[in-house]
């Protein structure tokens, strides 16, 4: 019943404010995408000047979005015009006659682009959120310009010379340790970005980069256009065998979203498919649900995904090589706690052994079941999560209907602020008068529940529609600095609920519950953030520590203080009983082979795909024969097959990166151990080192130094077995304290 290490839809497709991004200020200094044209601005001056995306943000809070004056032909001349503005600040750092001084080099950077941080923000929520066939028209023109944008700072010589000068200044060693961060990522960000290779290098980088942005782009629109087009009528009371209410009632209301002719139907998403894969007593129909889904971006057409992929890969092999690096891994990695591939797969692999171990287990268990029943059949992977909820509810007794009664959706949330006021001190109070994009969403301020200080501003948007990606995730609408003044800052959670009949509560599955905790970890690591200089906020760190405080807030679901406050039944408001809780805790690493190996199966196939170098492939093949090899069950699928991969192929922000889940849950089942050493999981003085060495300080510190300050060591391997349930004794191999960085960030 414990959530896996994935959390769903932790992926990027264009938004620089995203938990899976940086800020805009680091994001100029990745090689994301880009071009060398000159930037044209189509809007006149008082053009400009009347469009809401660049104006500076009114309204209380330090200024809020103007959701309510957004229209889609804005963002064009918005992001031109902002471009510029940024360009021309750029410019004058550069030419600045003065020396190159932290002050007038590094600072003003942090300060420039203003404008352009204000647009893209309010550009990816609507890429995200609101996405529809105008918008998309935009998208695909901007994307190779964006890209050109990034690398005209990162490839601007005179900029560079600024930076390397204030970084080999006998004067560095003067300022203080935040500063000396600030200004080793800026140098190493540039670095990396190609900033020391010469012309003829540069020109095929940023044609590279402008390619690459273009494939994205088509990337994420072609999954959106397969779970927007594909569903699975119902038709009958015959269709529905097996399906519990809650599913009906989503069902029907999606039938009248989709304006279809079938009084039900299941959506192309993941809370769509997945439940009705659990209950379905159709077998037919559980197949061709299943089918659908993990087909996405697989089916031939306009809207296939597979040359696209080919062309990603060959074109990050090539970027690789032109800034040194063996292959796409190795260049993604060596800015991580792991430092280089052969270390994650060192850890996956320790890990993989058991999972399909478990598998081989879980799978006789189901076979055994369906005999039992009659059923003269084998297991497929339409037919997994069917009986393994039947296997689950025989030896637990423990049937997740019955779990789900007592999880309802805006219950939890008020179960989150809780925690959130236990661990940190917060405050959550609800807002109305700033603007929202669409009317699920609401706002909360957030304030310190001690000092009634201002911290921020929560908003939530948690249900499915048209043109929202699914899954779900964390933004950052702006980052907490002092640079000049106290900026605070505003977060999101979004997610894909569906809802249900009108007025009724919505009742989540204890996975989803999982995965609202983890989300909001993302959003306490940001409202958490106390630093000076925004490139270093929040949640502005590696990638393979970002998903550590979000994954390590799962764990405050299930204490007691949260089910007995606010695990209530939607009828009658009563607590979840404790034989229930006892029989979800017997049950926790039920199915855990399941989970760990469909996870870990797309991130081998990550890792593998841009380990291959040059080699062209063919998506679809590489991954059969690589899953072979590896041993994959049949009766299991990757959780993100290659043709919907949106963590990879949407953006560069996760390729080779997949792996950071696991790499994260290393070091969070080794920290909630310092919890349960103490007093418990709301041991005030664990919490207050918590949020001192990790949600507090963003990225100014290196992480493995922020960990061993919180726990007072490395982190161990062993825990995270112990956690899955798996022997311990399999970790062998990955027995080195993993997270434990070789090489120098500082």
């Amino acid at each position: 019943m414990r959530k896996s290490i994935v959390h769903y839809g932790a992926l990027l497709a264009v938004p620089a404010f995203t938990i899976f991004a940086t800020t805009n200020c680091v994001n100029r200094t990745t090689p994301s995408t880009s071009d060398t044209g000159t930037t044209a601005v189509t809007d006149t001056p008082a053009q400009t000047a009347q469009n809401p995306l660049v104006a500076e943000w009114a309204g209380p809070y330090g200024g809020v979005p103007p959701f309510d004056q957004v229209q889609v032909s804005q963002f064009k001349p918005a992001l031109e015009a902002a471009m510029a503005e940024e360009l021309a600040e750029i410019d004058k750092i550069a030419s600045d006659p003065a020396a190159p001084s932290f002050e007038n080099t590094i600072a003003a950077m942090e300060r420039a682009g203003q404008a352009m941080n204000r647009v893209r923000t309010v550009y990816g929520i609507w890429s995200s959120n609101m996405n529809n066939p105008e918008f998309q028209v935009i998208e695909r023109e901007m994307a190779p310009k964006l890209s050109a944008f990034s690398d005209k700072i990162t490839q601007n010589e005179a900029l560079f010379k600024r930076i390397e000068a204030v970084y080999n200044s006998p004067e560095k060693s003067k300022l203080s340790a935040e500063q000396q961060r600030l200004v080793w990522n800026y140098h190493n960000n540039f670095v990396r970005a190609g900033a020391r290779l010469d012309a003829q290098a540069k020109d095929r980088l940023s044609a590279i980069n402008q390619e690459l942005a273009a494939l994205f782009t088509n990337f994420s629109q072609n999954v959106l256009a397969d779970e927007t087009n594909y569903m699975l009528e119902l038709q009958s009371e015959a269709d529905l065998a097996g399906l519990p209410a809650s599913l009906r009632e989503a069902a029907a209301g999606a039938a009248k979203t989709k304006n279809s002719t079938a009084p039900y139907v299941i959506t192309n998403t993941r809370s769509s498919i997945d439940p009705f894969l659990t209950y379905s007593d159709r077998r037919d129909l559980r197949e061709k649900a299943w089918k659908m889904f993990v087909d996405r971006g697989d089916n031939g057409g306009e809207h296939d995904n597979n040359a696209i992929i080919t062309q990603i890969l060959q074109l990050r092999a090539e970027r690789a090589k032109l800034l040194g690096f063996p292959t796409h891994a190795h260049w993604r990695l060596e800015n991580t706690m792991a430092k280089t591939p052969e270390r994650a797969v060192e850890l996956m692999e320790a890990v993989w052994t058991p999972a399909i171990a478990r598998v081989r287990e879980e799978v006789a268990d189901m076979q055994a079941l369906a005999k039992k029943e009659g059923a003269n059949m084998t297991i497929e992977p339409w037919d997994y999560r069917y009986y393994a909820e039947k296997v689950r509810k025989a030896r637990y007794d423990l049937d997740q209907n019955e779990v789900k009664e007592y999880l309802q959706l805006e219950k939890l949330r008020e179960g989150m602020f809780w925690v959130a006021g236990e661990l940190f001190d917060f405050n959550f109070t609800p807002v109305t008068d700033v603007p929202v994009f669409h009317p699920d969403v609401r706002v909360w301020e957030v304030t310190n529940k001690t000092s009634g200080q201002h911290v921020g501003l929560w908003y939530f948007d948690p249900y499915a529609r048209t043109g929202k990606r699914s899954g779900a995730w964390m933004n950052a609408y702006r980052r907490q600095h002092r640079l000049d003044d106290n900026a605070t800052t505003i977060v999101s959670n979004n997610s894909n609920f569906v809802k249900g009949k009108e007025g009724e509560p919505v009742l989540i599955s204890w996975d989803d519950a999982n995965t609202l905790f983890h989300e909001f970890g993302h959003a306490l690591h940001g409202l958490s953030s106390n630093v000076t200089y925004p490139s270093l906020s929040g949640t502005a760190v590696v990638r393979d520590y970002v998903e550590f405080p979000s994954q390590l807030l799962e764990h405050w679901l299930s204490t007691p203080e949260v089910l007995q406050r606010f695990a209530v039944h939607y009828q009658t408001g009563k607590p979840i009983p404790q034989h229930l809780v006892d029989r979800i805790e017997k049950a926790s690493t039920f199915n855990e082979g399941f989970e760990t190996t469909e996870y870990l199966a797309s991130a081998l196939i990550d890792m593998k795909l841009h380990l291959a170098g040059d080699q062209k492939i063919d998506p679809d093949t590489f991954e059969r024969e690589t899953l072979t090899a590896l041993g994959m069950p049949s009766e299991i699928v990757m959780r993100h097959r290659t043709p919907q991969f949106m963590h990879i192929f949407s953006s560069d922000s996760y390729s080779a990166g997949y792996y950071s889940y696991l790499w994260s849950d290393v070091l969070t089942a080794d920290a909630f151990g310092a919890f349960t050493e103490g007093s418990g999981p709301y041991d005030k003085a664990v919490a207050k080192r918590l949020h001192q060495h990790v949600f507090s300080v963003g990225n100014t510190i290196d992480p493995a130094a922020g960990y061993r300050a919180f726990r007072g060591r490395d982190p161990n391997v062993e825990a995270l077995m112990r956690k899955r349930g798996f022997p311990v004794k399999e970790a062998a191999g990955a027995k080195k304290t993993p997270a434990k960085p070789k090489g120098k960030a500082k």
